[in-house]
């Protein structure tokens, strides 16, 4: 289901997360939510990205929108990751990647001519209605929570 769209329904995930918690889209309705997918925890480009969201999340509340990062890491790995990096960010743990093939973002990679599953670095914004807002696809982590706090504001 790669192909979502701006105001197509963001599907749905109910996927263990840090601290022994569940985190699902259903749970999270009535309010915006940012959903951003990431490889792996404790990755230079994936730390930034985590960091940079933790930093701004107090702008991110005044709004009233949540942030949840994705990735196939386990939820174990997520508390040592939050731990680690002081985040603020909840992370769920798409360990089986249901979430990343429904959003689109599970994809085929190739590094040094090897070609492997992987996810496409990738963030949705999704209005309180449940409907995707605004969607970064191969994101490039540096400046990227900036343009996604600008464009939660327009919500």
């Amino acid at each position: 289901m790669g192909d979502l769209a701006i105001g197509d329904a963001a599907p749905d995930f109910d996927l263990e997360s840090d601290g022994s918690g569940r985190i699902s889209l259903k749970a999270l309705l009535g309010k915006p939510l940012v959903v951003y997918f990431y490889p792996k925890d404790n990755t230079p480009g994936c730390t930034t990205e985590a960091i940079d969201f933790s930093a701004r999340m107090e702008e991110f509340e005044k709004l009233g929108v949540t942030i949840v990062g994705l990735s196939p890491d386990s939820a174990r790995k997520h508390d040592n990751f939050i731990a680690k990096h002081n985040l603020t960010v909840r992370l769920a743990a798409d360990t089986e990647t249901v979430a990343a093939q429904a959003y689109g973002v599970w994809v085929e990679k190739s590094m040094y001519g090897k070609k492997y599953m992987g996810i496409d670095r990738s963030t949705f914004l999704v209005d309180s209605e449940g409907k995707i807002a605004q969607i970064w696809r191969k994101v490039k982590v540096q400046g990227h929570a900036d343009a996604v706090l600008e464009a939660a504001k327009a919500l």
